[in-house]
């Protein structure tokens, strides 16, 4: 389907009124499909694909309702020295960090786990099994009046899942963004000795005498059991007051080391090619102030099936036919169309009539709207789900601590000045999203000072050797992230070059592998991915014909790219260092048989 950019545009403006406006859903499937019964399975992700694109094997699932049903599963696993690892209800790593080694493993679903044991509004203490999904606990929490005070923005994580990858939403005030900063006491299912029934209970509380065991816990990958339940601290409801303002990108750099000081709920949207900065003004008021208003952001709505059908295909059509100004025009529609709806908030729950958006903390902390309602035989998706033609696509997501965030923004700014089209991909998903993160000594495999989190989505082919308009800018990118300003990968995302020599950067991850050598001595609950960026085995790094082009390998030669289609592997434009996939055409001299590259 070839469209005319102006046909596209027109496309584009439609189809977004129609995402903007649409209230049904069909839910995503299970990320675990059985052959025979609850044997002979296949493991995936929410997207469908790993960024390996390998088929994830396990021989067995388990679904408990209960601890006791845990401690069950747990046993005989390990009675018969079988590997395990942990999935839940939606899936939403994209690393393997479900897949257990080798293709006799089992997989424990904690999709059963998913009640709330206990809520005393006194204390402010909750109690909940690992399989309750963020949605549930924002809702039962207010029901009784209390909040968790700062959460990812997607309801279908899971409290296990959220703590399994140190989840965060964004502040640099109070105890800090992370959930894992809430949690006070935890039990964990591992691996036990034959006098144990081969299965151990832990029980872990903060400050006490299982404090270091608690701060493994609260980051672990999941190699160190199974998290039964979790009890939270949650503060009294309160209100906020949110406001976007929209300014140009001049002084980013110098604003992002204040800004987040400046407001409890502070986040920046960054658009680096349109120069233009997006600054969430966000803050607690009092319960006083009026306003019931509603945050239900576009790109976590259900979406009509043909609507993403036909984006997946316009965005086909430019990358193939390396349509830059069509991509640019597209990128920017979509951020105009995001920002003049408030990026879905409502001041009522149904208009959004201005700014301020005053509401209570419930209704204004996250949003998902994908996974509400029952199955519509396909007529509506979330937008990434593999069942439809829809969003693919990868996540380049890692924090830079607060004192070096203004050098990495202006080596990004100093790339599009040298090729200003370049990230006009980004803005189709929503730009460049900059959380605040607080440095804390809670969890060894947290984050160590104040940071900056950048979370990057970008077009991903469904063809592994077709490499992205402008591959070369967002390798950079990746690369500068990582090797130049030590940037720490989000557990739960990223390729695979984002976690090369991560484990080296925490200060405490010798702390950590003494703990999940206690907990699980036969290595149960580990995977050759978690042996992997743990720094325990070699592999991270798969090299092969276009490795590159997935982030699956930093490009040494030719072949790493795409050479066929004028792909080389070049150094970095800003970070020299880099080693990224360049567009080269080559041309020849006249009058002689040589011929020069020139970089695109």
């Amino acid at each position: 389907m070839l469209l005319s950019t102006p046909v596209s545009t027109l496309k584009w403006a439609f189809l977004m009124t129609m995402i903007t406006t649409m209230v049904t859903s069909n839910p995503p499937e299970e990320p675990i499909k059985c052959s025979t019964n609850l044997t002979n399975c296949n493991v995936t992700n929410s997207y469908g694909a790993f960024p390996d694109r390998t088929t994830c094997r396990a021989a067995e699932v388990t679904y408990p309702s209960s601890e006791q049903d845990l401690i069950a599963a747990v046993a005989t696993a390990t009675q018969a020295h079988r590997k395990m690892r942990v999935a839940t209800r939606y899936s939403h790593s994209i690393p393997k960090l479900v897949c257990p080694a080798g293709d006799d493993g089992l997989v424990i679903s904690t999709e059963k786990l998913n009640r709330v044991i206990e809520i005393d509004k006194d204390s402010g203490l909750m109690t909940l099994e690992s399989g309750v999904t963020l949605r549930q606990l924002i809702d039962e929490a207010s029901k009784n009046g209390l909040a968790l005070p700062y959460t990812p923005y997607w309801w279908g994580l899971t409290i296990g899942g959220l703590l399994g990858t140190g989840a965060h939403g964004s502040t640099l005030w109070g105890n800090g963004s992370a959930v894992y900063e809430y949690v006070v006491q935890m039990r964990m299912v591992a691996p036990g000795r034959a006098e144990d029934g081969y299965a151990k209970v832990w029980t872990l509380e903060e400050n006490g005498e299982s404090d270091g065991d608690m701060k493994a816990a609260r980051v672990s990958l999941g190699v160190l059991g199974v998290i039964s339940q979790v009890t939270l601290r949650l503060q009294p409801l309160f209100k906020r007051s949110i406001t976007f303002l929209t300014k140009n990108d001049t002084d980013l750099s110098d604003q992002v080391t204040t800004f987040g000081r400046q407001h409890e709920f502070a986040d920046i949207t960054w658009y680096p090619s349109q120069k233009r900065v997006v600054y969430r003004i966000d803050d607690r008021v009092s319960s006083n102030v009026s306003g019931n208003g509603l945050w239900d952001h576009p790109g976590f709505r259900a979406t009509p099936s043909l609507v993403l059908l036909i984006l997946r295909s316009s965005e086909e059509d430019q990358e193939a036919k390396g349509d830059v100004a069509g991509k640019c025009s597209a990128g920017k529609l979509t951020t105009d169309v995001l920002i003049k709806g408030a990026y879905g908030l409502t001041n009522d729950g149904i208009i959004f009539k201005g700014y301020p958006v005053v509401g209570y903390q419930n209704r204004l902390q996250a949003s998902g709207g994908c996974l509400k309602g029952p199955k519509d035989a396909g007529i509506t998706a979330c937008p990434w789900d593999p069942r439809v033609k829809g969003l693919f696509f990868h996540q380049t997501t890692f924090s830079i601590v607060l004192s070096k965030a203004k050098d990495f923004i202006q080596d990004i700014q100093k790339l599009v000045n040298i090729t200003p089209q370049s990230l006009c991909g980004l803005d189709l998903y929503n730009g460049i999203l900059m959380r605040y993160v607080t440095g804390s000594s809670k969890a060894y495999l947290g984050k160590q000072e104040d940071s900056l989190d950048f979370d990057i989505t970008y077009y991903r082919s469904k063809d592994p050797k077709s490499p992205r308009l402008f591959e070369d800018v967002l390798e950079e990118i990746e690369q500068m992230a990582v090797f130049k300003y030590g940037g720490l990968p989000h557990w739960g995302k990223n390729r695979n070059v984002a976690f090369e020599g991560a484990i080296k950067k925490y200060r405490k991850a010798r702390k950590f592998m003494k703990v999940r050598e206690k907990f699980d001595p036969l290595g149960l609950f580990s995977s050759e991915w978690t042996d992997q960026v743990l720094g325990l085995k070699g592999g991270l790094s798969i090299v092969k014909e276009g490795c590159a082009l997935e982030g699956l390998c930093v490009c040494s030669e030719d072949i790493h790219c795409a050479p066929e289609k004028g792909y080389l592997c070049r150094s970095g434009k800003v970070f020299e260092d880099a080693r990224v996939c360049t567009l080269v055409h080559q041309v020849k001299e006249a009058d002689t048989s040589s011929s020069i590259n020139i970089e695109i």
